[in-house]
């Protein structure tokens, strides 16, 4: 899985991105800091199971930390998209074949209206940030439709003469951008194209379809970013303007300075927390304790940063993930070589036991007999869909 953090220049992207990888990535307050993909992790929070338990885990590919396990997802930070991104301004079409892995995207904007469609300083408060929640969608709308678009009359003709499903044809068209079958379908029962006759379909026809696979496929939500330069006002505006879409405010720049100043050991801070605890205020320059009280007021205003919060509500319900905890022993939740919970996946709500199967090893799939759920130790068949949070054992042919 993999989530992009787009927008348009210096409205404090990389920042944001930073903030939850801890890469030092280039940050500066001018457009087009950022001219190359940058990839890492951030984590997500879960309740670690062993709690229950009562026992320690011992955590593999995600670290529990106080009975929270720390999941991990990648991240894409995409350079800047401006208007007109779809026809290559700003080296949009090199910008845009960056997030076809995606699986959904934050946007980030500023909340104070501080830079305008070009990422360029403007008075605060003279650019609309809902307006830029607009034209990214019309740019990724229209980049989807110009890669279906491609040579399509041809396709099409030959799908009809073919006698092949509307379905297949798309997904061939489709390669690559990570849209699923589901996602298609979706789009088909909700735009009125004739199935029978895609020849016939309109740019129109295609652009429709385009929007609502990115509806179904690739969610977005969007940071309010900078909200410590903003009163609530601000963030109750754009959540109003841009819904359905979700918002959440955000400050990158405090967060990245407090995971920074916790890794230091000058402070205990978890990211997500409402609060932080300085650890040697002894090693802290007047000008850094000063900044500290600042962020500490921001989170007193706020209830936190943000930023964990916008990455936990993109994937765990924009992307409608959960945390599954497969193990070997359903009684002691063990592997093979006696570790307590030691491996945390995301799957999609709706997982099935079978898929959780293939998920941990694609032997487990192909021979799988049954699961074992952890809690109840009742039988689960293959097209059981596991629960969030669960610990399951798959039971397969040796």
């Amino acid at each position: 899985m993999e989530v992009g953090i787009v927008g348009k220049p210096n409205v404090g992207k990389s920042t944001f991105f930073n903030a939850l990888t801890l890469l030092e990535v280039p940050m500066a307050p001018y457009p087009f800091t950022t001219t190359t993909p940058n990839r890492g992790v951030g984590l997500l929070r879960a309740k670690c199971p062993h709690v229950e338990k009562g026992v320690p885990c011992t955590p593999g590919n995600a670290r529990c930390v106080n009975g929270v396990r720390w999941i991990p997802v990648n991240l894409v930070d995409v350079p800047g998209l401006v208007p007109g991104a779809h026809e290559g301004k700003g080296l949009g079409h090199q910008f845009l074949d960056d997030l076809r892995a995606a699986d959904g995207f934050v946007q980030v904007v500023d909340l104070s209206g501080a830079t305008n469609a070009e990422g360029q300083i403007v008075p605060p408060g003279s650019h609309d940030p809902a307006s830029e929640v607009g034209w990214l969608e019309v740019e990724l709308v229209d980049w989807v439709a110009g890669i279906l678009a491609r040579d399509f009359e041809r396709h099409a003709r030959s799908t009809e003469l073919d006698g092949k499903k509307v379905e297949e044809f798309l997904a061939q068209r489709l390669t690559g951008l990570s849209i699923s079958a589901a996602a298609i379908s979706a789009a088909l029962r909700t735009v009125p194209v004739d199935r029978e006759h895609p020849a016939r379909w309109s740019r129109a026809d295609l652009e429709a379809l385009a929007r609502e696979l990115l509806r179904a496929a690739k969610p977005r939500l969007v940071a309010g970013n900078k909200c410590d330069r903003v009163g609530k006002d601000a963030s109750t505006a754009l959540h109003d303007a841009i819904a359905p879409i979700p918002e959440v405010p955000t400050s990158a720049e405090a967060e990245l300075t407090l995971r920074k100043a916790a890794r230091a050991g000058l402070l205990r801070y978890a990211p997500g927390d409402a609060n932080f605890t300085v650890e040697d205020a002894a090693r802290l320059s007047p000008a850094q304790a000063k900044a500290l009280e600042g962020i500490r007021a921001i989170l007193a205003l706020w209830g936190s940063t943000g930023v964990q919060q916008a990455l936990e509500a993109m994937v765990f319900e924009r992307l409608h993930q959960i945390v599954v905890y497969p193990v070997e022993d359903e009684t002691h939740w063990t592997d093979g070589k006696g570790r307590v919970l030691p491996d945390a996946f995301l799957v999609p709500a709706g997982t099935t036991a079978s898929q959780v199967a293939y998920r941990v090893h694609t032997d487990l799939g192909r021979n799988f007999i049954r699961a074992i759920d952890g809690r109840t130790h009742r039988a689960m068949a293959a097209d059981h869909p596991v629960e969030p949070n669960a610990v399951i054992r798959i039971v397969a042919r040796k």
